[in-house]
């Protein structure tokens, strides 16, 4: 048991920067080898993965979004971040975090509940 969740503003107006904060419950995001991944579902569109860091602090991140996109962590507190910049209504998306684990096979094993965030002025 792994719980994750999301918090962080709900509305951002257009332009300004996106950030979010997923605090990790019940295991170290620095144990080998899982990945911290953010994804997020507009309304009425699939999953998107943004990006992801690893549990050795290295970021990964979608090539469509790279330029607007960072992924830290504090390790103190067992938490990894979201920071999207330049924002539009377009980014408007239930955002979610998300474990990456298996070493050897890889998936999503454990989700945040996600967090609405809209993108309006």
């Amino acid at each position: 048991q792994v719980p994750l969740q999301e918090s962080g503003p709900g509305l951002v107006k257009p332009s300004q920067t996106l950030s979010l904060t997923c605090t990790v419950s019940g295991g170290s995001i620095t144990t080998k080898y899982y990945y911290w991944s953010w994804i997020r579902q507009p309304p009425g569109k699939g999953l998107e993965w943004m990006g992801a860091i690893a549990y050795s602090g290295n970021p990964y991140y979608s090539p469509s979004l790279k330029s607007r996109t960072s992924i830290s962590r504090v390790t103190s507190k067992n938490q990894f971040t979201l920071q999207l910049s330049s924002v539009t209504p377009e980014d408007t998306a239930v955002y979610y975090c998300a474990r990456v684990g298996g070493e050897m096979r890889p998936r999503y094993d454990y989700w945040g509940q996600g967090t609405q965030v809209t993108v309006s002025s």
